[in-house]
Parts: C-alpha cells; sequence; structure tokens
C-alpha cells in the first residue's frame, strides 16, 4: 500500500516539473503545486521533486563572411592584363600574359593571382598574397561603413523669395556641414497658392548646387513633394593624391 501511495505521488510531482518546462513564467505556480503535493503524502513515504530548467533562447550564430573573389585556378580569363603587388610602393604592371603565365609568374613568387577587375578589357588581375587581399579588403569595407554610419543629414530651409543676406547664411552653413563630410537638405515649403512659383523656387535650389559644386555633389535635384520642394547635397569625394 505504501509503495502504491508513494509512485502516485511521485506521478503527481512529474506534472509541476512538466510545467515548468513548457511555461518557464509559470515557476513560482509549479513550485506551489509541489509544495502541496508534497504535504499530501504519506507519512513516510518518500517524494521526490524533479526541477526542470527554464529553456534558454540562443540567439542564432552570425554565418562568417565568406569572400568569394575569384583566384589562381578559380580565374575563368584565358589572357589578362597582371600587376604585382609591391608592399609600401605603386603596383608594378607586369603586362598582358596567358592565365599560364601569370600563374607560373605567381608561383615563382610564392604568391597568389587574384582577379580585381573582371570588367576591364583585357580582366585585370594581381599577383600578391591572398590572404593580404582579403584582409585589406574588409578593413576598406568596415572603414566605407565607418563613414557612412557617421554621416548625418543637415537640414536648411530657405525661402523662393529669399534675401540675399539669408542665402549667404545658407550657402555659408551648407559648406560647413559638406566640410564636416554631412549630407544637406534643402528645401522650400509653399504656404496656399505659392506653390504656383514652384519655378522661382527651383531656380533659387539650382542656383545653390552652382555655388556648392567645389564641396558637394547634387544628390536628388529639386523635386516638388506635396508642399515641399527638396533638394539634396553630399559631400563631394576627392580623389587621393598620388
Amino acid at each position: 500500500h505504501d509503495l502504491t501511495m508513494a509512485t502516485r505521488h511521485q506521478h503527481l510531482l512529474i506534472f509541476p516539473a512538466l510545467l515548468l518546462l513548457l511555461l518557464p513564467q509559470s515557476a513560482a505556480l509549479a513550485v506551489a503545486i509541489a509544495t502541496s503535493v508534497r504535504s499530501a503524502a504519506a507519512p513516510g513515504c518518500r517524494t521526490a521533486v524533479v526541477m526542470a530548467m527554464p529553456r534558454r533562447n540562443f540567439a542564432p550564430r552570425t554565418k562568417p563572411v565568406v569572400d568569394t573573389t575569384p583566384h589562381n585556378e578559380q580565374i575563368q580569363f584565358e589572357s589578362m592584363r597582371v600587376v604585382l603587388d609591391v608592399p609600401g610602393g605603386a603596383d608594378e604592371l607586369l603586362g598582358v600574359m596567358s592565365k599560364a603565365e601569370a600563374l607560373a609568374a605567381a608561383e615563382e613568387r610564392d604568391l597568389d593571382l587574384v582577379l580585381i577587375g573582371p570588367k576591364s578589357d583585357p580582366p585585370v588581375c594581381k599577383i600578391v598574397s591572398y590572404d593580404k587581399f582579403r584582409f585589406l579588403k574588409e578593413k576598406k569595407k568596415k572603414e566605407q561603413q565607418k563613414a557612412v554610419k557617421g554621416q548625418e543629414l543637415k537640414e536648411l530651409k530657405m525661402s523662393y523669395k529669399i534675401g540675399e543676406h539669408d542665402y549667404d547664411v545658407r550657402k555659408r552653413a551648407a559648406e560647413k556641414f559638406l566640410g564636416q563630410g554631412n549630407k544637406v537638405k534643402f528645401s522650400i515649403l509653399f504656404k496656399g497658392r505659392e506653390i504656383t512659383h514652384a519655378d522661382v523656387g527651383k531656380t533659387v535650389m539650382e542656383r545653390m548646387a552652382q555655388s556648392l559644386e567645389a564641396v558637394g555633389s547634387v544628390d536628388s535635384p529639386p523635386r516638388v513633394m506635396g508642399k515641399q520642394m527638396i533638394m539634396t547635397v553630399s559631400p563631394k569625394k576627392t580623389s587621393p593624391t598620388k
């Protein structure tokens, strides 16, 4: 009889454990049920409370970025222009070679042949350490992402009948923002029937774009959106000095 009673109570104690497993937020309820069952057990009967750990949600692992740049035997072209990586200096042009000749030249230097200009005619390949190529490529990508992340959009409001003083103030502010690497959004708000003067507003926008040609380039030309005319200008990319 005692053995039968103990078995029944052990079965009853499994329920709060299952409840805790399926509903981690019901931990308090599961403990309360287990306590009541234990107190109701026959004297002298051993009871075992099985506590289940709540499920843990793990974030999915991100797959490592795999570089797919063709190199060595993966290159499909049979003729190519070949340059040689020169550490600390400009690349050395070796000339146009066949694939076999380029691979042999790379093997002589214990380096890899990497395709860097597939759309050129002929395609351009570089003799360089493939590990170094991947490292520099990833470093450049991170720097570009960091630059874009740090860029802000500054808004400057104007009027289609803006005066010279206010125009110069907006121009100087735009030059400052562009010099800091930020985008500038120009906007003109038309009230009521002023929308009929949208052509005048466009002339003001185009004049501003010309005034900023030295430091910025138009991303989005003047366009009317509802009762507003908007134009965006980005910092001009300066080519690196050689």
